[in-house]
Parts: C-alpha cells; structure tokens; sequence
C-alpha cells in the first residue's frame, strides 16, 4: 500500500514522502498514530502543493538572507576593550558585544548567529562571520580599539 507520511517517521522515510509500506503497518501503526494518510490522488496533489509551499519559503528566506549578508560586507563595527596600564585586556569581545553593536545600527542579528572562534582580547582589525541562513554566509568587520581602565 502506498502512504504519504506526515511526520517522519524511522526507517520508511522523511515527512512528505509516499513510500510503499503493508497493508498491516500501514492500517495498524501509521494511519492509527496519525502518522500518514493514503496515497490517492486528492492526498497526492496536497502533499505537491506543500512541497512547493515549502520550496517557495525557503527560497524567499534564501534570497532575503543573502541581501542581508551583502548589506553586511560594508558594514564596519567599532568597539572598544578596558585593558591595564601593561596593555593586557580585562575582558574580551564576545558575541554578544557585537550583537548588540549591530542592534545599534540596525541589524537585528541573534549573537547565536555570530560565530567566534574565541572571544577577542586584544585590539586589531577582526572579521567575524555571521551565519544568516543554511548555507549563507555573511562577514562584518570589527575594529576593536583599546581603553585604558584607570
């Protein structure tokens, strides 16, 4: 019997596919856990057009991702480190200081998103990249600047 599952479910498949499965499970385990629907022609066409629903979404939140990571390619980002009068830094830059820098200036970026391989501690010129989407890339620029904690 052909099925289209609803949830995915182990080994027979992802949700949305039609899979051939037995009568028994089929009756038994999938339609009785809600877990897929028969595989007719009007079952068939819904499960299409929310594939295509689906493909539409991701592509729209695609193309609006990459606008933003090219929006971010220009985007410089200032911050400043307390460090001792010998030059050694008090804290560090994480990614919630640039999360929060971006806010400022109007990019509303999770510091999830922010992918620091370690906290900054030192002053310099930084690019930090920023994961927007799956497979979508973006890159900001942080120029960290020394103050000196009295």
């Amino acid at each position: 019997m052909k099925v289209i599952l609803t949830q995915d479910v182990k080994a027979q498949g992802k949700k949305g596919d039609v899979v051939t499965v037995s009568d028994g499970y089929a009756t038994n385990f999938l339609f009785k856990n809600k877990l897929a629907v028969p595989a007719n022609a009007s079952n068939v066409n819904v499960n299409n057009m929310q594939k295509a629903a689906e493909a539409k979404r991701i592509a729209d939140e695609t193309a609006a991702a990459k606008e933003v990571a090219k929006k971010l390619e220009g985007v410089s980002l200032a911050l400043a480190i307390e460090v001792g009068a010998n030059g050694r830094a008090f804290g560090s830059i994480s990614s919630k200081e640039i999360s929060e820098g971006l806010e400022k200036i109007g990019f509303d970026i999770d510091k999830k998103k922010i992918e620091l391989a370690s906290p900054i501690k030192g002053e310099g010129s930084y690019k930090v990249p920023v994961r927007l989407y799956k497979g979508v890339m973006g890159q900001i620029k942080v120029d960290v600047s020394a103050v000196i904690k009295k």
